[in-house]
């Protein structure tokens, strides 16, 4: 895309483009060094004009000045990532997570780096629309602390293979906690480390990437969803008020 401001400029700059809208109606060509020196400027000064303007680059500039097909960037993989997921949106999931927070007293979030964050922020938005105890933890110290039989604890994974759930499994199973893993890709070895598996986006994310380096997109997205569902159930009336998250028909 391109954003065209003309109300950015200053009037020296809007000498340089009127001068050098009328050079193009008499030369093929103007080269960058040509612009300087018919704007009587130096290229720096061109260069930097063009970009206010809202353009990558003079080349790109004297396309779109001569009617030329403006070569644009690369569309970013994440964002055409992003589009097929969100396309492809599957809202079972979202009502099946409201089930299982309803079923359970206490909400425990984990997640390691970038997954604890997105854990953290969960937990912010759940507690706008629950009285629930909600909270987002990042050690297994402190899940051995607090899961018990009325506990549902989710774990948030990108690709599950930074570090092995498997002691927190152990954890959870000795508790009679139901833990639910949220894994953005597919791995089979979660399967065994769970109760519930929400697979969430079948679009992977570039392999060369190290786990900590991967966006949380995905999970935000999917977070927004659930929050988004509780509100409005609340504010048209659909929740139960002797369920303190609010029960909604799914």
């Amino acid at each position: 895309m391109i954003h065209i401001d003309f109300n950015k400029l200053n009037p020296l700059e809007e000498q340089i483009y009127h001068q050098l809208l009328a050079s193009t109606k008499l030369h093929s060509d103007v080269k960058i060094t040509q612009a300087a020196e018919l704007c009587g400027c130096s290229i720096s000064k061109i260069s930097k004009f063009v970009k206010k303007l809202g353009f990558t680059n003079y080349k790109q500039y004297m396309d779109f000045l001569y009617g030329r097909e403006v070569v644009q960037k690369e569309p970013s993989r994440e964002l055409e990532r992003i589009k097929h997921f969100i396309d492809d949106f599957d809202d079972t999931l979202v009502d099946e997570f409201i089930e299982m927070v309803n079923d359970h007293e206490r909400i425990i979030l984990f997640g390691y780096g970038p997954s604890f964050i997105c854990a953290q922020y969960f937990e912010y938005r759940l507690r706008t629309c629950s009285s629930k105890f909600i909270l987002a933890v990042g050690d297994e110290v402190s899940v051995a602390n607090m899961v018990d039989q009325n506990t549902l604890l989710v774990i948030f994974t990108t690709t599950g293979a930074f570090r092995s759930f498997e002691n927190i499994s152990n954890i959870s199973k000795s508790k009679g906690c139901e833990l639910l893993i949220i894994a953005e890709e597919y791995s089979a070895a979660l399967l065994a480390n769970c109760d519930r598996f929400f697979w969430l986006c079948k679009y992977p994310q570039p392999s060369d990437l190290q786990p900590y380096e991967k966006s949380r997109t995905v999970f935000i997205i999917f977070i927004e969803e659930i929050i988004n569902k509780l509100l409005t159930a609340q504010k048209a009336g659909q929740a139960d008020q002797g369920n303190p998250i609010g029960q909604i028909e799914t």
